[in-house]
């Protein structure tokens, strides 16, 4: 089932990196003044770097994660389990905050540049949207799939699904801005989004507690294995995506009732000051 998380990660980083540069080129292209092919190179130019920084950190983290011994390899995971949890909610309110202001704030930059007659600015702000999207994805994906024992050949097979499915679904998005909210969209995909990062932080405490950092505090609470197991098809696609236990334990069960009291807590809490 750890399929689906890739697969919704890739889609989901995909179009925000859509985003940007799709923002990006309409500048390009509403700009007569300029060459417009001279700077569509370096937009793509950008965004080929960003791919390959993206690229280079994933292989680093497959790298040293091999290179490990059992023990710092659970230790490693777990870093990596918990930093991607961080990096979700982190990349969530981060757009929530600046999501209505992203065009314009792009734009100010891009005149800025222009003024100085400056393609560079179009490659790095290019880069870095790829680069972010791309590193935390591939941190998202370690994470994930970190101990899952999932197969490498189907997890690249869905991460191509999701990007195929970003393309498709920006297209839409873009065709059909009058039907189809952006706003809407966010906001849908922000809440599994958060499922999905309560689930990897309970991972990561289901590995203290293996290595003995944090105790359990209780014998199962209860016992729903009988109703819904969590290593079924629809109980383990469950548990990935929002930390589905069948036998919780007490420190899962305050672990993820304190995450989401705090991410209902932030939801709730105003995005922007009145001027």
């Amino acid at each position: 089932m750890q399929e689906f998380n890739v697969a919704f990660v890739v889609w989901r980083e995909s179009i925000e990196a859509l985003l940007v540069i799709g923002i990006l080129n309409a500048w390009i292209g509403q700009r007569p003044e300029v060459d417009r092919r001279q700077g569509r190179r370096w937009l793509w130019s950008g965004v080929g770097a960003g791919i390959v920084g993206a690229v280079a950190l994933a292989f680093a983290l497959v790298s040293v994660g091999e290179e490990l011994s059992d023990d710092a390899q659970t230790w490693f995971q777990t870093t990596i389990v918990l930093i991607a949890a961080a990096l979700i909610v982190q990349m969530v309110f981060w757009m929530r905050k600046h999501g209505r202001t992203l065009k314009r704030e792009l734009h100010a930059k891009l005149d800025s540049a222009a003024n100085r007659s400056s393609w560079i600015a179009v490659a790095v702000l290019a880069a870095i949207a790829v680069m972010r999207e791309g590193s935390e994805a591939a941190v998202f994906l370690y994470g994930v799939l970190a101990g899952s024992g999932a197969s490498l050949a189907a997890s690249a097979l869905a991460a191509c699904l999701g990007l195929a499915l970003a393309v498709a679904s920006y297209g839409l998005l873009q065709a059909g801005a009058l039907v189809f909210s952006w706003r809407a969209f966010f906001r849908v995909t922000e809440i599994m989004l958060l499922l999905l990062a309560g689930a990897l932080l309970l991972t990561g405490v289901d590995n203290l507690v293996s290595l003995g950092l944090v105790p359990q505090l209780s014998g199962r609470v209860w016992d729903t294995s009988k109703v819904l197991t969590d290593g079924g098809a629809l109980g383990g696609l469950l548990s990935s995506l929002t930390g589905y236990r069948a036998k919780p334990v007490l420190i899962q069960l305050l672990v993820l009732g304190g995450y989401w009291i705090a991410m209902i807590w932030l939801l709730r809490r105003p995005t922007s000051r009145p001027a």
